[in-house]
């Protein structure tokens, strides 16, 4: 396997310039959380760590706030 060749693809930006992480944002966050409500991993949403970390505590603070639902724990 050619790692070159992998490293070469350009990626789409997750979040657009012009874009603000806020908790008030909901349709923004709601393209990080799963059907289940749950918040998705760094590597599927192509976030950098700090990107996340300010991710997570938006939607945190969404769900206290009732903007998003809480994850579903029925199994």
């Amino acid at each position: 396997m050619n790692r070159s060749k992998k490293n070469s693809r350009k990626r789409l930006p997750a979040i657009r310039s012009g874009e603000f992480i806020d908790y008030r944002n909901i349709s923004l966050l709601r393209r990080f959380v799963s059907e289940q409500g749950r918040i998705l991993s760094r590597r599927t949403n192509r976030l950098t760590s700090k990107q996340q970390r300010v991710l997570t505590a938006a939607i945190k603070q969404a769900r206290i706030l009732a903007s998003l639902p809480f994850p579903n724990s029925e199994n």
